[in-house]
């Protein structure tokens, strides 16, 4: 049986989520097919199999994976003889502190920039009314006064990016010399921008902006 990555389908089948990203280059990286089953906002019975509401979600065989980071985790548990996505135990551990700063820092500036943005070009049109009101329910006002699409806002974000520029002025990748998962776990975030946002949200230049040429290369190389 082929291993299933449910992921959330946007606008013209656009698959957006940074998350279903971080999976979706988990796989490649291990070198492990896999079919990409699509999932709208709407579309929660697809997944009630999972006991749960939210994509990603791994199918492989009998096993059930909810989570990228699980679903990483277990690729890399179950899948020994193939390209890791950590290395040892203890770069796992810390590839986990940067899941968790990507998550806790990083992304709640990412969303102030570009919400409405990917409420316009990312949401399919039968999803919006659902978006809308779950997202302004969470943020506790409208999108477009939480997402104004100001050029503060992205400042921000290319700001806490800062530490990671330095790093990557001294190395071509976020780990070392090599892809691994916490270039995975950034370069989702980096593709959700790209597919939803026409502006610039990352920077272009820099070392962070050869980082991401570097990602783009790479996926792209990797796929064919």
């Amino acid at each position: 049986m082929s291993i299933i990555l449910y992921e959330l389908q946007g606008k013209n089948d656009l698959r957006f989520s940074p998350y279903c990203w971080r999976s979706r280059m988990a796989l490649l990286h291990k070198g492990l097919d896999a079919v990409f089953e699509p999932v709208l906002f709407s579309q929660k019975e697809k997944i009630e199999f999972s006991n749960q509401t939210l994509v990603p979600i791994l199918c492989d065989a009998s096993q059930i994976i909810c989570d990228s980071w699980s679903i990483a985790c277990y690729l890399d548990d179950n899948y020994k003889d193939y390209p890791t996505l950590f290395g040892d135990q203890k770069a796992r551990s810390l590839t986990k502190q940067f899941n968790y700063w990507v998550d806790i820092i990083i992304h709640p500036l990412l969303a102030k920039a570009i919400m409405t943005d990917v409420f316009e070009y990312g949401v399919a049109d039968q999803d919006k009314n659902y978006f809308r009101k779950s997202r302004e329910k969470r943020f506790g006002m409208s999108l477009e006064k939480f997402s104004s699409r100001s050029q503060e806002d992205i400042k921000h974000l290319q700001n806490a990016l800062k530490p990671l520029s330095a790093i990557l002025r001294d190395q071509a990748f976020i780990a070392g010399n090599s892809p691994s998962y916490a270039d995975y776990i950034l370069f989702g975030s980096v593709k959700f921008a790209l597919l939803t946002c026409p502006r610039v949200i990352f920077p272009r230049d820099g070392s962070i902006g050869e980082w991401v040429n570097r990602m783009t290369n790479y996926y792209s190389k990797n796929e064919d």
